[in-house]
């Protein structure tokens, strides 16, 4: 068994949402990415988040995100001590390999904004210090788009930070059945044992930057960004970092899938959970129309044509 196939087993075993999720995230740990996962409370974006990090043996935080959180509790603080008549650093929850960001849409901006150089950087500066964080590091954020009522809307670049932007929907009435049955919040997740190494993760993301990207898919890549560009529906298209976020994905969603090259479905799986949340829409709502922004993209498929 391939080391992908154990990790989606063993979070699968946990994690009775839609397969589809579990590939997602799965995508946005071998591309270095970062996942937003965005749904109503109660439907398993923690528990998804969690057996991800408890399948690996690696150094998991989890900062439940609040209206009074400063940049500090994030990424740390100087000390006075005494002894050495000096500052010592400590460091924050943020210098882990995982980050669970529950709710990051309750907090502050300026909190929020502490979030991007880690995300963007892998690093962190602290009183004029840039200090590097651990490899591989990875933001799994949460938060409930119905709820507006004291939560702080993500600007788009923040938005753009996240490689993916994830949906869980509900479960069909199997699945559902499957959770009822065994209560894997209660229990199961906390027994999860690691099945990848911190060498495996580095390994497998080298993997994916190696997948094979055709001259072709290449330009079927590059018709459908530009066609963001002139939409009648859309008021800023994808930019350059948006075209290689979608073609990371492509190369990690065909590794997942066991290929060692990308196809024409690689890209237009990727192209909604890497796209949406970039663009603008026209509508006064801007990033918050997610509709839009999908209807939109769903056009530009359709009319694309794709490549043999």
């Amino acid at each position: 068994m391939t080391p992908l196939a154990r990790l989606r087993n063993n979070m699968e075993s946990v994690f009775f949402g839609k397969k589809s999720a579990v590939t997602q995230v799965l995508v946005g740990l071998v591309a270095r990415g970062h996942i937003l996962i965005e749904d109503v409370p109660g439907v398993g974006k923690t528990v998804l988040a969690r057996s991800l990090a408890r399948s690996i043996n690696c150094n998991f935080n989890r900062i439940q995100l609040t209206p009074d959180m400063l940049p500090s509790d994030i990424l740390g603080v100087s000390v006075y001590n005494q002894d050495t008549k000096s500052f010592d650093f400590k460091p924050g929850p943020i210098f882990a390999n995982i980050i669970l960001a529950d709710e990051i849409n309750r907090t502050t901006p300026r909190t929020q904004s502490s979030l991007l150089e880690a995300m963007n950087e892998f690093s962190v500066t602290v009183d004029g210090n840039t200090m590097p964080l651990p490899a591989p590091f990875m933001v799994i954020a949460t938060q409930n788009p119905f709820e507006f009522e004291g939560t702080y809307l993500l600007p788009e670049n923040q938005l753009d930070r996240f490689l993916l932007r994830v949906s869980l929907g509900y479960p069909d009435r199997d699945r559902e059945k499957e959770i009822l049955r065994q209560q894997p919040g209660r229990y199961l997740l906390e027994h999860l044992d690691p099945v990848l190494s911190i060498d495996d993760v580095k390994n497998l993301q080298s993997q994916a930057a190696q997948v094979k990207f055709d001259p072709a898919l290449l330009d079927y890549l590059m018709d459908l960004v530009e066609a963001t560009r002139t939409h009648e529906l859309l008021h800023i298209g994808i930019s350059p970092r948006g075209s290689l976020a979608l073609m990371q994905a492509s190369q990690a969603l065909a590794l997942v899938e066991g290929r060692d090259f990308v196809t024409p479905d690689d890209i237009k799986a990727m192209v909604l959970p890497v796209c949406a949340h970039r663009v603008i829409t026209k509508n006064p709502m801007a990033n918050g129309d997610l509709a839009t922004a999908t209807r939109a993209l769903d056009q530009i498929l359709t009319k694309t044509p794709t490549p043999v």
